[in-house]
């Protein structure tokens, strides 16, 4: 069967290659864009064999394969691609991919050959031709990505009772990209933002950003390995993630006011339709190769990155440093480099230290939970602004 994404075979170990604006050359070598010309739209959306709404999770991947994310993805996976990934983080050419990209039905009807109109709130979003269908091993694919088929991990719940029973594979001809209440720039974009020759340290979240994590990115750049001239990119996932996590549209007001707040020309800040799987050293590669079509050169790795936690044990299913050994043993093949991210504390004494300086000097720790955090903004407390900023408490409070 064929592939609908040509992909090379996996590069021997080699320094990052920069494309011609001077960025780090996209994922398999070049940027994918599948929008079609406005003239031809209607031609495209003409003739399809049925209308398909898509999901929230959907539409995220849909937007990322048409325009670049995903690169050199041309389409959804097609079942060898697929189990390639969910076996061993490639695909079947063999180049490093963190978590399958596919589409999902329950329609029993849609056959190889049905070009499909994919809707979303309303929107034409693109036409999928099918090339392929199967119905794919889920225990497999919980075991394989998420490293448990425990429903109480949030993917493997959602790949079990959210996903339907078919996978489809194949080209994407893209029509439109969704309209969101926070603006996502394309790779293509964005790449023409940042700045020709200098790295580019991508940061990833999917909460609100908190003082500690303004001193974890911004020290990044100050890393040994990240030049003089380097940006922070702060690009927080704004697609669905776990249930309990803060709404989207309230993320983007707390990322759009301290963005404001801060102004400093060495944080860029751009946003990204990406669904969280939570999938701890897989999901850690994934964004790796997402923000490197995006034009980042390094990516910093947090302890328990995309990390979760059973609701009825508490107990974790990745280990803390699992992320950060995984997408380190893959960044020389990426090209990219990573910045571990350090051990911060807050102490009386000296501010943000990390916790060895903090434990080798005998200084006072301060800390403040996260629950404790969502008490103190229920019940209307002082929040220290050590903790978090004082933009970003009225954001969350006024939301509340």
């Amino acid at each position: 069967m064929t592939t609908a994404q040509p992909a090379p075979a996996a590069p021997a170990a080699q320094p990052a290659a920069r494309a011609g604006s001077g960025l780090i050359q996209p994922h398999g070598g070049s940027l994918v864009n599948l929008m079609v010309d406005g003239a031809e739209r209607e031609t495209v959306r003409c003739g399809v064999d049925r209308v398909v709404a898509c999901s929230d999770r959907n539409a995220c991947d849909v937007e990322l394969l048409v325009v670049g994310g995903f690169s050199p993805l041309r389409g959804f996976m097609h079942q060898e691609d697929y189990e390639a990934v969910v076996a061993n983080h490639r695909t079947s050419s063999g180049l490093l991919f963190g978590l399958p990209i596919v589409f999902d039905s329950d329609d029993a009807s849609i056959g190889v050959g049905d070009r499909l109109l994919l809707t979303y709130q309303g929107q034409d979003l693109a036409v999928l031709t099918v090339e392929s269908r199967w119905e794919p091993d889920k225990v497999k694919e919980a075991k394989g990505c998420y490293g448990t088929t425990s429903l109480e991990h949030p993917a493997v719940r959602m790949i079990a009772s959210e996903r339907g029973r078919f996978y489809l594979g194949g080209r994407l001809q893209g029509l439109e990209l969704p309209r969101r209440v926070f603006p996502c720039r394309t790779p293509a974009e964005l790449r023409a933002s940042l700045p020709a020759g200098e790295d580019v340290v991508a940061f990833q979240c999917r909460n609100p950003i908190h003082r500690a994590h303004y001193e974890l990115f911004t020290r990044a750049l100050e890393a040994t390995n990240v030049g003089k001239g380097g940006v922070v990119l702060v690009h927080p996932t704004c697609g669905p993630t776990q249930d309990d996590d803060i709404a989207a549209e309230v993320r983007f007001q707390t990322y759009e006011r301290l963005a404001s707040e801060l102004n400093n020309p060495r944080i860029r800040w751009a946003y990204l339709p990406y669904s969280m799987h939570m999938a701890g050293p897989r999901e850690a590669l994934q964004h790796m190769i997402i923000r490197k079509n995006y034009g980042c050169s390094h990516f910093i790795i947090g302890r328990d990155m995309a990390g979760c936690k059973s609701s009825l044990s508490g107990d974790d299913f990745y280990g803390p440093y699992q992320a950060q050994d995984f997408a380190r043993d893959q960044a020389t093949e990426l090209g990219m480099e990573t910045v571990p991210s350090l051990n911060l504390v807050y102490t009386e004494e000296e501010g943000y230290v990390t916790a060895e300086h903090a434990e080798a000097r005998g200084l006072q720790v301060r800390k403040l939970s996260g629950t404790q955090f969502r008490a103190m903004l229920r019940g209307g407390e002082e929040i220290p602004e050590w903790f978090a900023f004082r933009s970003v408490v009225e954001v969350l409070r006024a939301a509340a």
